[in-house]
């Protein structure tokens, strides 16, 4: 078997990656401990926008409503309803997959262009409707999620998930679901089908399958993953804003799978943490370069993009694969 198709290869890599989280646990400083499930749980977001930019093609403008569905159904039944973590992250995966059903369902109808501003269309009468209902979302000002609702119970064990350590396994855990869900995924008939419907849907068409069906079916399992990203930043963080629902947030994960390759299972984490880093780390060299000079950390962002973009036109792990290690998933 070719190492371009060997699954041993493949999970054997994402096991390597998942075991290195794992052991940073144990070496990383106190601040980046903290980045670092932060930046787990918001990769798990960028895994799910990839999975439909990515894998299908499909530009979206509106997964900011997918993520903040989880966010507001996990922290609107613990706030609210006094709901504890398992019942709320679930309440978040049920929001997500209705309402990624329902968008889907039409916004699937356009193409191109036209699918973009629909989406996002969408994703913008969300974030007003969550002020509309300010009464329970109280709009930019958000919920604070309890310290004492933040635990749980399994198997005998009581889990507190504002201890920095259990947060950062807990979100670990998360993303390593994800990882293996999404590598099994786009090795799978139906991740070809998704790749085929990419590159030429018409000619899937005459092959006999539903593009239309296969394509719904990848907004859901997307909508899915994002909410479950949306669930876990309200229960590990304790926070539910109305920010998570603006147009902000459907535009990062694009840059994140962008930054990190596109079509690639280990870009969205790549370029979520690479991102995270240039945007906290310039603010400090810029103090130090000039001190007296009030600049913005986006500019150094923006130059490093940019250089990305000419030395790295298919992301960081794209390029890698197209021009040195070919069989990276």
């Amino acid at each position: 078997m070719s190492g371009e198709s060997s699954p041993a290869k493949h999970y054997g890599l994402h096991a390597a990656l998942i075991a290195l989280l794992a052991v940073l646990a144990f070496l990383l400083p106190e601040y980046h401990h903290g980045v670092f499930a932060r930046v787990m749980v918001l990769a798990v977001f960028a895994m799910g926008y990839n999975l439909l930019f990515g894998y299908a093609g499909l530009l979206s403008l509106g997964h900011a409503m997918f993520f903040s569905a989880g966010l507001y159904g996990a922290g609107l039944t613990m706030v609210h309803l006094g709901w504890g973590v398992l019942p709320a992250f679930a309440a978040g995966l049920v929001a997500g997959a209705l309402l990624s059903l329902a968008i889907g369902f039409l916004a699937l109808r356009t193409t191109g262009v036209a699918f973009m501003i629909v989406t996002m269309m969408f994703a913008q009468v969300f974030y007003l409707a969550l002020f509309y209902f300010g009464s329970w979302t109280r709009g930019d000002e958000g919920l604070v999620i309890a310290q004492g609702q933040r635990r749980l119970s399994f198997a005998g064990v009581d889990l507190d998930l504002t201890s920095p350590v259990t947060r950062y396994f807990a979100a670990l855990a998360l993303f390593s679901l994800v990882l293996v869900v999404t590598l099994a995924v786009v090795r799978s008939r139906f991740g070809r089908v998704l790749v085929a419907i990419r590159e030429n849907e018409e000619r899937t068409r005459m092959l006999g399958f539903d593009a239309f069906a296969n394509k719904l079916a990848a907004t859901v399992l997307s909508g899915v993953i994002c909410a479950a990203a949306g669930a876990a930043y309200a229960i590990l963080f304790g926070y539910v804003g109305a920010t998570f629902a603006s147009i902000q947030y459907s535009i990062l994960p694009l840059l994140w799978v962008l930054l990190g390759g596109a079509a690639t299972t280990l870009g969205p984490l790549v370029g979520t943490l690479l991102m995270f880093y240039l945007i906290d780390s310039s603010g400090d060299l810029l103090k130090a370069w000039l001190p007296g000079w009030n600049l913005s950390s986006l500019g150094i962002v923006g130059v490093a993009l940019v250089l990305l973009i000419l030395f790295f036109p298919k992301g960081i792990l794209g390029t890698v694969r197209e021009r040195w290690v070919r069989w990276l998933p």
